[in-house]
């Protein structure tokens, strides 16, 4: 084959791609797509992913299996998803823990969790909500961080797990404001919200609708919000950042495929899933559980994880115990 035939195998090799991947995308999909869950069938990842595939179940009419992965703080799942085909009928729900946080805290991991997706669309964020005891002396995060002062290595906080979410939240908020405050591991929210209500541990960053209620009943004291600014679910709360300034931190959950997915397929994906996103039904079935819906751009999303990888990269390496 000389250079002149062989390229013109590889254009029309190449023409011919472009035209089964455009075909691909226009029938797609054809059949079920899974949508992996790596956390068990309860809490915001698991309401998400459900609240979404039965929007685009009702308007678009795609079927989906949601798969519930637990482990290891999300990272069974994530692999799975990372090494599965890249044909669109395989999708993850990704969040901080798995995406973000663990890639600094954990060697030998067995994705990479830039390379191995493409991200879809950021589908919703939520902030979490700092509470106490009631018995504890604090009615502020002023207050708070005083008393911790006080009592060096005296005052803990109760985290749905190690390296979560709601662990690095505590672990942020000891180094900004210079306080020496124990993690205490809990398998899930569950475990962790009863940890506080019995007092055995004095805070817990959680999500509003899960401690509202408690603290509706007067089991919790509600102290501040998370976010860069204050929520527009909880807007009389303060923000943490009004006391300790720089501390901001957001539960997200995102749409991903394995890397080699299709630019079309992604293309469509994006389309249907910002579109449901943006429908005032699911924006009001998101604010129910806690969550904005937001709907980004593949590149917004790739941007905002890469933004939170080294945010979350930083608190790991000032010396975050990992036990």
């Amino acid at each position: 084959m000389n250079s002149r035939t062989a390229l013109a195998w590889l254009v029309a090799s190449t023409a011919t791609a472009l035209v089964s991947n455009a075909v691909l995308a226009q029938s797609y999909p054809t059949k079920p797509i899974r949508l992996i869950v790596p956390f068990t069938p309860s809490g915001g990842t698991d309401a998400s992913a459900r609240i979404l595939a039965q929007a685009l179940t009702d308007d678009a009419g795609w079927r989906f299996v949601v798969e519930n992965r637990p482990g290891a703080s999300g990272r069974i799942g994530t692999e799975l998803a990372a090494k599965a085909p890249a044909d669109g009928y395989t999708l993850l729900v990704g969040s901080v823990a798995p995406n973000a946080i663990i890639p600094s805290a954990v060697s030998n991991l067995p994705y990479d969790a830039v390379k191995d997706f493409a991200p879809i669309s950021l589908l919703v964020t939520s902030d979490f909500i700092l509470a106490v005891h009631p018995s504890l002396p604090v009615k502020s995060v002023k207050d708070l961080v005083a008393l911790a002062r006080s009592k060096p290595g005296q005052i803990n906080f109760s985290s749905v797990g190690n390296i979560s979410g709601s662990h690095m939240t505590g672990e942020l908020l000891k180094q900004l404001a210079n306080i020496n405050i124990v993690h205490v591991a809990y398998k899930g929210p569950g475990a962790a919200v009863v940890a506080v209500l019995s007092g055995e541990a004095s805070f817990y960053f959680g999500s509003g609708p899960t401690l509202t209620p408690h603290a509706n009943a007067g089991r919790l004291r509600l102290l501040a919000s998370t976010g860069p600014k204050r929520s527009k679910l909880s807007p009389g709360l303060p923000t943490v950042s009004e006391t300790v300034p720089g501390h901001e931190s957001t539960q997200w959950f995102g749409i991903l495929a394995p890397a080699a997915i299709s630019k079309d397929i992604v293309s469509k994906l994006h389309t249907a899933i910002a579109t449901a996103a943006r429908t005032p039904k699911v924006t009001e079935q998101f604010a129910a559980v806690g969550s904005e819906s937001i709907g980004s751009s593949p590149e917004e999303f790739a941007a905002f994880i890469k933004a939170e990888m080294t945010k979350w990269g930083k608190v790991v390496k000032s010396g975050v115990s990992l036990e």
